[in-house]
Formats: C-alpha cells, sequence, structure tokens
C-alpha cells in the first residue's frame, strides 16, 4: 500500500468498524436494561405493531375482566336485597298460616296484621337498594315490558273442562270425580289491591257463573279453556307446561294496578265440612303470568368483552310490595283481620314468593355466567399476554453475550483505530 499522509483509509475504515460496533453495542444495552428486543418500531416495524395491538387487546381484557367483577358485585347486593325479601316471605306466610287459624281472636289478628305491615314495609326498604347510586329492584331496570294481565291457570282439573262446566260434574287430570254434590258450597275469594272479596254459589252452578260474580272486583268473565294462556311481557304466546287444555283465569285489566294477587276456591258440604280432595284439585290455580306495567328497554348492560356490543344484559323486575300484591297503589296492606282474609292471604303468599324466587334466579344465573365469563377473561389475557411476550420480550441469555461481544469488539476496534492512527506517522521518517 503507499505511503500517504492526507487520507488515512486504515483509520477511516476501522472509525466506520467503531461506529458499527457503537451502535451495535448501544442497541445490545437498551435491550439488556429494558428486557425487551423491541424497543422501537426500527427495531422490527412489523413486530412491534403486532406486539402493540396484543397490548391493546390485553388491556381491553382486564378491564373487561375488571368490569365483570363489578357486575358480580351489583349482582350480589340485587341478589341479597331479593334474598332478604324472600326470607320476610317466608316468616309472612307462617303468620298468615297462624292467623288463618281460629284458635286466634281478632286481638290476634289484629296483632299479627302489625307485624305484617311493618314486614311489608321492610319489603319496599329492601327494593330500593341501591349500588353506586343505582336502584336495582325497584322496577327502574326493567326489560322492555309490554303490559301483561295476571293470569292464573289450574292444569289439575280434567282437560276436556270448560268455563261452562257445571261444579258437580267436574274431574281431575286422570279423569276422577271430585265429587263435590250439587248441594255443596263453593266459596271464591279474591284478592286485589290489598282488598279481599268473596263470592259463593252450589255445586250445581257453573264456573262461568262464580267468575262472573268475582268481574266486579277485576276478573274477567271471559275463561280461556286450551292450551294457550296468554302474553307474556315480550307479547309472545304463553301456552301450558305440558300444552294440553287447562282453565285459565284473568284479570279484567293489565298492569300491577289491575293485578290479582290471590285467587283461592273453597268446597264445603251442608255441615260446613272442607271436602278436601276437591279443594286439593279446584284450589290449584297458579300464577302462569304476573302483571306488569308497559316499560321501556333500561335493562343494565355490563359490557364483558373488548369490541362493541359484547355484554350482558340484565333486567331486574319490580320488586317492591305493590308490584309482589301486598299492598295497593294507596299503601293498603293484605288483610288478615278474619279467618276468610287470612285464609286468601295464603295463595297471595305463595305468588309472591313466586314472583321473588323467579327474580332471584335470574340475579343467581347471571352472577354464574359472570364467574365463567371473568374466567375465560382472565385465561384470554393470559394466552395473548404469553404471545406478546414471545415477539417482543428479550432472551436475556442470548442478550447478554451478544451485548458482551459488542462490547469486545467496540474496545478492539477503539485500539485498533489508535494503531491506525499511528500509522501515518511512518511517513515523517521519509521527510528527515
Amino acid at each position: 500500500m503507499s505511503m500517504v499522509v492526507k487520507n488515512n483509509m486504515s483509520a477511516v475504515s476501522t472509525l466506520n468498524t467503531l461506529n458499527k460496533n457503537s451502535s451495535a453495542l448501544a442497541s445490545s444495552l437498551k435491550k439488556v436494561s429494558s428486557g425487551m428486543k423491541i424497543n422501537s418500531a426500527a427495531d422490527d416495524a412489523s413486530g412491534y405493531a403486532i406486539s402493540e395491538r396484543m397490548r391493546v387487546q390485553i388491556r381491553g381484557l382486564d378491564q373487561a375482566n375488571q368490569n365483570t367483577q363489578n357486575g358480580t358485585s351489583m349482582m350480589k347486593v340485587a341478589e341479597g336485597a331479593v334474598s332478604s325479601t324472600v326470607d320476610i316471605l317466608k316468616t309472612l306466610k307462617e303468620k298468615v298460616i297462624n292467623a288463618a287459624n281460629d284458635t286466634n281472636t281478632d286481638a290476634d289478628r289484629a296483632t299479627i296484621q302489625k307485624e305484617l305491615d311493618q314486614s311489608i314495609d321492610q319489603i319496599n326498604d329492601n327494593a330500593n337498594v341501591t349500588y353506586n347510586g343505582k336502584y336495582l329492584v325497584d322496577g327502574s331496570h326493567n326489560s322492555k315490558v309490554t303490559a301483561t294481565t295476571t293470569a292464573l291457570t289450574n292444569e289439575s282439573l280434567n282437560s276436556s273442562t270448560t268455563s261452562a262446566a257445571v261444579f258437580s260434574e267436574m274431574k281431575d287430570r286422570n279423569g276422577n270425580s271430585l265429587n263435590i254434590q250439587a248441594s255443596d258450597t263453593i266459596t271464591m275469594s279474591v284478592v286485589k289491591e290489598g282488598k279481599t272479596s268473596t263470592f259463593s254459589v252450589h255445586g250445581s252452578d257453573k264456573l262461568s257463573d262464580l267468575v262472573k260474580c268475582g268481574a266486579s272486583e277485576g276478573l274477567s268473565e271471559s275463561i280461556d279453556s286450551g292450551s294457550t294462556i296468554g302474553s307474556d311481557v315480550a307479547g309472545d304466546t304463553v301456552g301450558t307446561a305440558d300444552k294440553g287444555n287447562a282453565l285459565t283465569i284473568h284479570a279484567s285489566g293489565t298492569g300491577v294496578a289491575n293485578q290479582i294477587s290471590g285467587l283461592t276456591f273453597s268446597v264445603t258440604n251442608t255441615k260446613g265440612q272442607v271436602q278436601k280432595s276437591a279443594n286439593a284439585v279446584l284450589d290449584n290455580f297458579t300464577e302462569s303470568i304476573r302483571a306488569q306495567n308497559k316499560s321501556d328497554d333500561n335493562a343494565i348492560n355490563l359490557q364483558v368483552g373488548t369490541k362493541a356490543n359484547q355484554s350482558i344484559r340484565v333486567g331486574l323486575t319490580d320488586m317492591r310490595a305493590e308490584a309482589l300484591g301486598l299492598q295497593s297503589s294507596t299503601g293498603k296492606t293484605i288483610q288478615i283481620g278474619t279467618q276468610m282474609q287470612a285464609n286468601a292471604a295464603v295463595n297471595v303468599l305463595d305468588n309472591a314468593v313466586q314472583k321473588a324466587l323467579d327474580q332471584q334466579t335470574t340475579i343467581g344465573s347471571v352472577q354464574s355466567r359472570l364467574s365463567y365469563t371473568s374466567s375465560n377473561l382472565t385465561t384470554a389475557s393470559e394466552n395473548v399476554q404469553a404471545s406478546e411476550s414471545t415477539i417482543r420480550d428479550a432472551d436475556m441469555a442470548k442478550e447478554m453475550t451478544e451485548y458482551t461481544k459488542n462490547n469486545v469488539l467496540l474496545q478492539a476496534a477503539q485500539s485498533m483505530l489508535a494503531q491506525a492512527n499511528q500509522s501515518s506517522s511512518s511517513v515523517l521518517s521519509l521527510l528527515q
């Protein structure tokens, strides 16, 4: 190689190598110190973009999981309120059964009535429970509801029974006679808006005759006889459980204000003795459609996913005493001042318990689903994080090896640059 002084190409080349080694060492140092092999888009443009999308998904999954846990807490508050109401209703059932016993005096029943009134007031307090300022079971978070009518269905009577059937000719589901005599007395008690009304006919009369008597107290004079019961809150047709014919008695109007809280039938003979076998069948009218007021869709949305509309919708029905049939719109509670009133109140409590348990079942099923959802979100977040780690995280053993290599190369380049810078000085010996 020619001896030159203007351009020391060995030094220039060594300097370029030094700069490369310095950049490589800086990159290795960044990876080792951060623990990530991709610190910016410059390190790996496509890998960086994929990793960032995964990080967005991970944060979304974690927030959805937090939403799920908050939703579970909300449902626990609602479930606690309804559970308390169920406990109260169980106690009230005991009280009205006690009041129906004629060992009690009128004064005793008045005392029981005071207990009942206080308990019903507590049911209203339960319905006003809140979570984060939101009322839950006061009816303000109903799903969309088409106003419905109380429907009470008896599937114990023979499927051929119609509203025109004479009581003395009635049979049970298996075709056995109820043994109601023409001289027997058939009494029907209707509870509406806290008021108990009683009507009586004889065994020689028709069911439609007795129901017509109750028309003044809110019963519909027309009885549907068939497998169709009525319409539910969505406006869909409701049928009997076994799809067979059954008798259904409706309230004459829609909504809570027109609901029939309880319907009780009683058969007694000429001696005043209760015909228990006949009662067991004839009095088996159960609430097949609950009366509810028309409502917009105010269901609670629980966002449990990372995409729009990945949510669980929860409609919570009205658990106030009026909606349960225990109190009128004016605050009048069901009465148990007489044996007949207390006896009618037993079926009212049965219907109220059915409503409360239905709501409790709904809340419980949502809680169970939220538990599964939380577990699924946790697993999903874990798996996405594992994938993101594979792309972004540094293999520390490998990076330390690379760092050590680049550090040695940098020092070697520095030493060689010093040697290259000295090479031009040998030219000076020629100039002496």
